[in-house]
């Protein structure tokens, strides 16, 4: 199947579509975030609003519909991080058709002008699926397990990419 996928920056106004997303992503795979369903759907307008203040949200969108997510915090990261991406999500009705490359691809896509090059992210290592597909679309396991700052006791591994861009 041959997707129409556009990619777009979410703003503090859209804020009801992040938490639509999210929340979808907690329902679906709880299991794969430090977060929890029951709590952020609790949250209020203005936490929503304020997290869109500090990080940046992208979203993929198939015929007007949001349909993946993840948010891209900018740092000085491990192994030369510029940015971190988390909460990364794909609608299990389009899983395996290329929207999470289309997703890299348009950060790919302005990378130099906003000082993304090096990208990391974290992922539970009993997660062999979004391991997997991490490693197709270039991110490289690096340094030991790290211990979640959201769930003390469980530990998480580090992934790096290079922008193609970059080089």
């Amino acid at each position: 199947m041959n997707l129409d996928i556009e990619v777009q920056e979410l703003l503090p106004r859209d804020w009801q579509r992040l938490r639509t997303l999210r929340l979808a992503a907690l329902a679906d795979s709880p299991q794969a975030y430090g977060a929890s369903y029951e709590v952020e759907a609790e949250l209020p307008e203005s936490t929503w609003r304020e997290r869109m203040s500090t990080v940046r949200y992208v979203t993929a969108i198939i015929a007007e519909q949001d349909i993946a997510v993840m948010s891209i915090e900018e740092m000085d990261g491990d192994f030369g991080a510029n940015i971190w991406l988390g909460g990364c999500w794909v609608d299990p009705s389009v899983r395996g058709q290329g929207v999470m490359r289309v997703m890299l691809n348009y950060i790919d896509s302005i990378a130099d002008e906003r000082n993304w090059r090096c990208q990391g992210l974290g992922v539970w290592p009993n997660n062999f699926d979004a391991i997997a597909a991490y490693e197709k679309l270039g991110f490289v396991k690096r340094g030991e397990l790290q211990e979640s700052s959201r769930k003390p006791g469980l530990f998480f591994q580090r992934m790096i990419r290079q922008s193609p861009e970059s080089f």
